[in-house]
C-alpha cells in the first residue's frame, strides 16, 4: 500500500480546492516542494496543485481565476481571499534557450507530468486522502539524503540549466548529497549556466548562502565547477574554499553577501577588489547592495580595531551594528553584543536629524554661499556630538565649528 500522510495545516486549507476539481471529474494532486517538505517534516508555506483538467476547464470549475501562466497551463484560483496556482499535467518539447520549453503539450497522465520535473524528491504527489504517488523513488532518495535527477540528468539540465544551481542550493538547505551521475552531469553541463539570467542565478545563490549547510552547497559548486559561470566568481575560488570552513548560519542575506565580500577582499590577489562592482554584476537591488557594502566595511573596521566605536555604531544603527558583530563569530572570534548595545544606548543622539544644528543655521551664520563646506561642517559637528566632544546644543556646536575654522566668511551680525 502507498504511504499515507495526514492532511493537515496548509494542505487541509487547500483541500476544498482539490476536492472541487476531483468532484468535477478530473484528477488533482498536491505536488512538488510542498509534498517534499511535508515528508521531511519541514514547514510548508504554500502548496502547488497539478491536475488533469486543462486551463479552460479549471476556469469553468472556479468563479474567480487569473491567467498567470495559462500558455504553460497555470491558472491562479482565488478562494476566500487565498490564491492557489493550479497547473495542468503537461509534457514539454525541446529547450533551445536551456530555460523555457519551445512548446508544452497538456496530458491527462500524472506520471507523464512528474517525469519532466527536476529531481526525484520533487517528483512526488499526494492525493486528497493523503496517499503518496512516488513513481521515481523520491521517498527513498529523501530518506537517504540524496539529490538525484529524474531520468537522464543531461536531459533535465539541458531543459533548464538553472536546475544545476537548484541542486547545489538544495544541498545547502537540506544537507543532502548530490548523486554521482547527477553531479557528473552538472559538471559537464556547467557552461550552460551562462545562458540563464543573472537574476535567476542570484535567487538560487542567495538561498544557498543562507542555507544552514551553505558549506555543502559551496563545496558542490566548486566540485562541479558551477562557480566558474557565476558573475565575478571565476577567480574567487580561494575565497569560496575559505567560506566552506564556516559552519555558522547567516541570519540575513545581506550578512551573507557582506561576509562573501569580506572573504573575497581577504583573498583577492590583485588587491583591487571593488565590492560595489561585484554586487552590481549580481544585479542586487540598490537597497540590498548598500546594506551589504555598509556591513562589509564595518566588519573590516571591527576586525582591524577589535571593536565598533561610537561613530561606527551610530552610522550603522543598532540592528546593523549587531549584525556586523555577529559576523565576527564566522571568523571564530567572540562577539561583543553587550558592548555594542551599551554603546548604542549611551549615544548622545541616535540619528542625524537629532542634531541641534541645521543647514539653515549654518547659512545664517555665514556670508559664504552654500557648498561642499556645509556638508563637511555638518559631518564634523555630527561626529563631535556622537563622540561627546561637545554637547548637542546649537550655540555650542557653532562655537566649536568656528574654533575649528570649519565655517568660512562669518556674518558680523
Amino acid at each position: 500500500m502507498n504511504k499515507k500522510l495526514k492532511i493537515d495545516g496548509i494542505f487541509a486549507e487547500a483541500l476544498p480546492v482539490l476536492n472541487q476539481i476531483v468532484e468535477a471529474g478530473f484528477e488533482a494532486y498536491f505536488v512538488g516542494g510542498s509534498v517534499r517538505d511535508r515528508l521531511l517534516n519541514l514547514e510548508v508555506n504554500d502548496v502547488d496543485i497539478a491536475t488533469s483538467a486543462q486551463p479552460h476547464e479549471i476556469k469553468e470549475i472556479f468563479t474567480r481565476t487569473v491567467d498567470v501562466g495559462i500558455e504553460h497551463g497555470t491558472v491562479m484560483v482565488l478562494v476566500e481571499g487565498v490564491s492557489y496556482e493550479i497547473t495542468t499535467f503537461r509534457t514539454e518539447s525541446t529547450y533551445k534557450d536551456f530555460r523555457r520549453p519551445d512548446s508544452v503539450t497538456f496530458v491527462r497522465s500524472l506520471e507523464e507530468d512528474l517525469k519532466r520535473r527536476d529531481f526525484t524528491m520533487n517528483a512526488i504527489a499526494m492525493d486528497a486522502e493523503g496517499y503518496i504517488i512516488d513513481p521515481f523513488a523520491g521517498i527513498k532518495d529523501l530518506n537517504a539524503g540524496i539529490i538525484r535527477a529524474v531520468g537522464n540528468p543531461h536531459e533535465r539540465f539541458r531543459e533548464d540549466a538553472l536546475r544545476m544551481m537548484r541542486a547545489v542550493r538544495f544541498s545547502a538547505q537540506l544537507d543532502f548529497e548530490i548523486e554521482a551521475e547527477t553531479q557528473v552531469s552538472i559538471k559537464e553541463n556547467a557552461p550552460l549556466l551562462e545562458k540563464i539570467a543573472v537574476e535567476r542565478i542570484q535567487v538560487e545563490f542567495e538561498k544557498l548562502l543562507t542555507g544552514t549547510w551553505h558549506a555543502n552547497g559551496l563545496a558542490a559548486m566548486i566540485q562541479t565547477r558551477l562557480y566558474l559561470y557565476c558573475p565575478e566568481l571565476a577567480n574567487k575560488k580561494a575565497a569560496l574554499v575559505s567560506l566552506i570552513q564556516d559552519e555558522n548560519k547567516f541570519e540575513h542575506v545581506r550578512q551573507a553577501w557582506a561576509f562573501l565580500l569580506y572573504k573575497i577582499d581577504e583573498y583577492d590577489p590583485t588587491d583591487s577588489f571593488n565590492a560595489r562592482k561585484f554586487l552590481k554584476a549580481w544585479k542586487l537591488s540598490n537597497k540590498l547592495m548598500d546594506q551589504a557594502v555598509m556591513i562589509f566595511n564595518a566588519l573590516k573596521q571591527r576586525v582591524t580595531n577589535k571593536i565598533l566605536d561610537e561613530w561606527e555604531v551610530f552610522c550603522l544603527g543598532k540592528e546593523f551594528a549587531l549584525e556586523t558583530e555577529s559576523l565576527v563569530q564566522h571568523l571564530e572570534e567572540p562577539p561583543a553584543f553587550d558592548k555594542v548595545v551599551n554603546i548604542y544606548e549611551h549615544l548622545p543622539i541616535k540619528e542625524k536629524d537629532a542634531l541641534a544644528l541645521t543647514g539653515y543655521d549654518l547659512m545664517n551664520a555665514t556670508a559664504t554661499k552654500p557648498g561642499r563646506w556645509m556638508s563637511e561642517a555638518m559631518e564634523a559637528a555630527l561626529q563631535a556630538v556622537v563622540y561627546a566632544e561637545i554637547q548637542n546644543d546649537k550655540e555650542e556646536i557653532l562655537t566649536w565649528l568656528i574654533e575649528k575654522n570649519l565655517i568660512p566668511g562669518l556674518n558680523d551680525e
